[in-house]
């Protein structure tokens, strides 16, 4: 007889084991999965091209982020860390897939950036070797990828790691362009996310209410020859400590 439920801890590992490996981007379960998925690099995915997003790429340009400490959240294969580097931003970058981490190291050797890249559990690693405070805590398409309970960890590791007055910045589907828009609730009863969540900005803004909104809009498309990645699928979102 198993009796394995002593901790907050301990319930939101039971719940992350509700769901197939790809529903959860954090666990260790999950990283042969995302291994897989970043084996084929020749692969049509939008974001494995190295262009940075438009959105950052434009808070750049207008002074809201500025050179200080940025953590770079499931940085995939890394193009908005080393765009940030290359900003003169100095960088942690994290994911779980040791082939994304890979990919990401020799991109940086090649661009002649420095980026401190981990592999492992974002919220195992929040306090140890990824060591705040950060200025700025970047997410592109992760948070999407987290099963609701996981909401939790995530609102923990951001008041844990991001200074006062610091950013966060996300970018996440957009509820009637990409994403699924089931309850919460059903998502358990079908243990599967269904390629990712989708949200509102009311949900949005509901979710990270203890942060000060600072803009909220949707990803500009950008095309193929652009010299930066937009989907409007895509919800970008900056706010504030």
């Amino acid at each position: 007889m198993d009796r394995n439920i002593r901790t907050v801890d301990d319930v939101l590992r039971l719940l992350d084991g509700l769901f197939t490996p790809e529903a959860d981007r954090w666990t260790n379960d999950a990283a042969s999965w995302w291994d897989g998925f970043y084996a084929d690099r020749s692969r049509p995915v939008p974001f494995f091209a190295a262009e940075p997003d438009e959105n950052l790429v434009s808070y750049l340009d207008r002074g809201l982020i500025t050179a200080g400490r940025a953590l770079d959240l499931g940085c995939g294969a890394g193009r908005n860390a080393l765009h940030l580097a290359s900003r003169g931003v100095e960088v942690d970058a994290v994911d779980l897939s040791p082939a994304a981490i890979a990919w990401a190291e020799e991109r940086a050797r090649g661009a002649g950036v420095e980026v401190r890249f981990h592999c492992g559990d974002a919220f195992a690693l929040a306090g140890t070797e990824l060591a705040g405070p950060y200025d700025l805590i970047y997410d592109s398409g992760c948070f999407h990828h987290l099963p609701p309970h996981r909401r939790i960890s995530y609102l923990a590791l951001l008041d844990r790691l991001l200074a006062p007055g610091g950013l966060f910045a996300l970018t996440c589907f957009a509820a009637g362009a990409m994403g699924s828009e089931i309850p919460d609730a059903d998502l358990y009863r079908r243990s599967r996310l269904d390629g990712g969540l989708a949200y509102t900005p009311e949900s949005l803004r509901w979710i990270f209410s203890d942060l000060t909104e600072v803009e909220l809009r949707r990803m500009h498309d950008e095309p193929p020859e652009a010299a930066s990645f937009g989907e409007p699928f895509l919800w970008t979102a900056l706010f504030r400590r």
